[in-house]
């Protein structure tokens, strides 16, 4: 069974380029290919977990709420070049 599952529907993008390693890119490209979707959606599906998972950045996001205004609301999806 996967962890990640495919997206209903395509969301709202922004383009970010990134440099991968060729295995990591790689896997990636595999991994998006066993779940039938895109390798920006493994990305993104990837940091919301860590970020979820992750106890220490979550009380440093919440201790930076505290300092600094409210982010805006609107949600932004990230798409990558893979080349």
């Amino acid at each position: 069974m996967s962890v990640l599952k495919a997206p209903p529907k395509q969301p709202k993008t922004t383009v970010v380029q990134l440099r991968l390693d060729e295995e990591a890119r790689s896997t990636l490209t595999k991994y998006a290919e066993f779940l039938e979707c895109s390798p920006s959606h493994v990305v993104t599906e990837a940091l919301k977990l860590v970020y979820r998972k992750d106890k220490d950045f979550q009380s440093w996001l919440s201790g930076q709420h505290t300092q600094t205004s409210e982010p805006s609301k609107k949600e932004a999806s990230f798409q990558l070049e893979l080349k």
